[in-house]
This record gives C-alpha cells, sequence and structure tokens, in this order.
C-alpha cells in the first residue's frame, strides 16, 4: 500500500556553528519541504526518483561507505540504511517518487530533509513508525557525516525530524519545544537567495570546528562547550587570531541562544530584534563565515549590506547557516516586508526573497 510521507526544510534561528561543539541551538522547521509517495517492494533493493534528477538504486546487501558517492543522494539513502540496520532497527526495499516544495538555494537544508525523509520511509514501512525521532535525526547526521561527507553537526536534521522549533543544548541533551510565532510579534521572517555556490567551500567550512577544536584542545577539552567560558576570557587573547576570534563567537552565541528563546516564547519582538543583530554581527565580525579566499565571492557579504541599509532601525538581518555563500535571514515589521521584498530582488532576482512560516 502506498504511503506519502513528509520531511520538512529548517531554518536556523540562532546558535550559528555552535552545534559541531556540542552548544546551544534555536532551530525550526518550515512548512516546505519533500514528500515521498512510497511503498514497499518486497525486495533489498531502493528505487528513488524525483522530478528534474535521474533515477538511482541503492541496494540493501550494499552499505559500506563509498567515498565515490560522497555529496550525492544515493549516499545519503546508503548511510540511513546502514543506520538503521546498525541500530537493530528493520529496514526493507521500497520504491519512492520524492517532490519538493523547497526553493533551489533557499538554505532550508534539502540534504537534512531528504535524509530525515528517507529515516521516516524506513520508520513507516517497517517500524511501524516507531522510531523515535531524535534517533532518526543521529542517523540521518551519521549518514551526512561519513557518507555524504559533510562535517555538519546535528542542528539541521534535528529540527527537521522534530519538526517544529526546537532549543536544544547538545552539552546536556536538553530538548525543549517552542511555540513560536513571529506573525503575533508583527514580524515576518523570510531569506534572501543571494546566488552565491557552496561549490569549492568544504575546506572553509571544515575549518571552523577545526579552529574551534583546536582552542577547546588547548583547555584539554575535545569541544568548546567544555570549556569553562570565564577561564577562556581570562587568558586575554588577541582578536588577530582567527581560532580566537571564532572561540569568541561561540561563547557569544552559546550565552545568546537561551535569551534568544526566551525573548521568543514571551513574544518580545524589542529583544529578539537586539539579539538577532547581535547574532549576526558576530558571525561577520568573529566567526567570519561572510566571505572566504577559497572563492572570493561577495554576494553574501552584498546581501547582509542591503539588507542592513534597509532594516537598520527597523528588524534584524544574519546570515543564515553555513556561510560563504547563500541566504540572508531577515526579520523586519511585516507592513514593511513587501517594500524590503522588492528591494532585495531589484538586486538579486525575482522570487530571491521569499517568506519563512515556521511549524
Amino acid at each position: 500500500m502506498k504511503r506519502t510521507v513528509f520531511a520538512p526544510g529548517r531554518t536556523e534561528l540562532a546558535g550559528n556553528h555552535t552545534d559541531h561543539q556540542k552548544g546551544r541551538i534555536l532551530a525550526s522547521a518550515v512548512d516546505l519541504g519533500l514528500y515521498a509517495e512510497t511503498e514497499a517492494n518486497g525486495t533489498d533493493l531502493i528505487n528513488i526518483s524525483s522530478g528534474g534528477y535521474e533515477p538511482f538504486e541503492v541496494n540493501l546487501k550494499k552499505l559500506a561507505v563509498n567515498p565515490s558517492e560522497f555529496g550525492s543522494s544515493k549516499s545519503l539513502v546508503r548511510g540511513v540504511a546502514a543506520g538503521f540496520k546498525d541500530l537493530g532497527l528493520k529496514t526493507g526495499g521500497f520504491d519512492a517518487v520524492i517532490r519538493s516544495t523547497l526553493p533551489a538555494g533557499s538554505g532550508l537544508s534539502s540534504s537534512a530533509a531528504f535524509s530525515v525523509l528517507i529515516g521516516n520511509i524506513f520508520s513507516e514501512l517497517f517500524n511501524d513508525s516507531s522510531v523515535d525521532r531524535v534517533v532518526i535525526a543521529r542517523i540521518a547526521q551519521s549518514a551526512e557525516n561519513a557518507f555524504f561527507g559533510k562535517p555538519c553537526g546535528l542542528m539541521d536534521q534535528l529540527a527537521c525530524s522534530v519538526g517544529h522549533t526546537v532549543y536544544v543544548d547538545f552539552s546536556t541533551n536538553e530538548i525543549e519545544s517552542i511555540n513560536a510565532d513571529f506573525s503575533a510579534m508583527g514580524l515576518t521572517l523570510s531569506l534572501t537567495d543571494t546566488g552565491g555556490s557552496h561549490a569549492g567551500l568544504d575546506t572553509s567550512y571544515a575549518r571552523i570546528p577545526a579552529d574551534m577544536k583546536y582552542i577547546a584542545n588547548l583547555f584539554d577539552k575535545a569541544v568548546l562547550a567544555d570549556v569553562d567560558p570565564a577561564e577562556f576570557a581570562a587568558k586575554g587573547w588577541s582578536k588577530e587570531d582567527r581560532p580566537v576570534r571564532r572561540a569568541m563567537h561561540f561563547f557569544g552565541e552559546n550565552e545568546r541562544v537561551p535569551k534568544m528563546r526566551d525573548a521568543l516564547k514571551s513574544g518580545d519582538a524589542k529583544t529578539y530584534i537586539r539579539l538577532m543583530n547581535e547574532s549576526g554581527r558576530s558571525s561577520e565580525e568573529l566567526l567570519n563565515n561572510i566571505v572566504t579566499s577559497a572563492t572570493g565571492d561577495l554576494k553574501l557579504k552584498e546581501g547582509l549590506d542591503l539588507a542592513g541599509k534597509l532594516l537598520n532601525g527597523k528588524g534584524a538581518w544574519r546570515v543564515h547557516g553555513g556561510g560563504f555563500a547563500g541566504c540572508v535571514q531577515a526579520l523586519c515589521p511585516t507592513d514593511f516586508f513587501g517594500e524590503y521584498k522588492a528591494k532585495m530582488e531589484e538586486v538579486f532576482g525575482k522570487d530571491s526573497c521569499m517568506e519563512i512560516k515556521l511549524k
């Protein structure tokens, strides 16, 4: 019997590059995502087809990491299947036709949504829909790390899997569901795709957790969340050193996330906007994930600069996600959004700016 299975995309609200250091994050599933029409086929073969892409097959008897598949959807299917088997969960062959409502270049984490979708299919078809959503998220993250070749944290997969707005502290494993409603605060959340490519940025992304871990190792810790912020601050570091700046960002951002959670819960628009701007400036000035010499792409910086001119004194703007290319996240008064959208699209093209609704 065919079933329709869904996995939403996600938007990061706070906690830019904190998850891989076991820090705190605030993220949300959105109302756009991936749908699969799927059914078990009684074989060991998984057959995936999706509009605009070549169909492919994965054999459940061959679940070893294949470096030649890095960066492909096939690798994610193989990785999720391997994760289910490793945990003693049931798997089986299935046919799936997938369609997406996630716009290309939207920064809504299509790879995480895809890997969670595959996990959801295994759960629904072969495990009576009983697999815990956090377990699916961890399997999806492992698939992205080991099979897809992406050294990401757990934030994207967790938000896609849990399916609503969540505050997470990875050092304590605290997960709190948040009732988030920007519209009730008179605000509109949006993303603008600045058109920059993520190609060639793997090294730039990998340097961020590597720099943070370097500082953590100086304190004989594996990640920055295990380092005492006061002990770090007492060292009198120089901001000339990139790893130091990135560690400064982590500690400031990690302290800021629960304050943004509380402002969101209480509907305190003024405080949330102030903190969101602080987060954005920290990413730009300390984390330095806006421009990289690897590509010299300035589109994201241009987008942030334009958003700043339009929203200064009115709203908030920040880099969305990994950085170096991609999207500007903005929060502006709802009655100003039409003008903001028009100005952004004058520069970055029709439909480049879209309203984002949280689930």
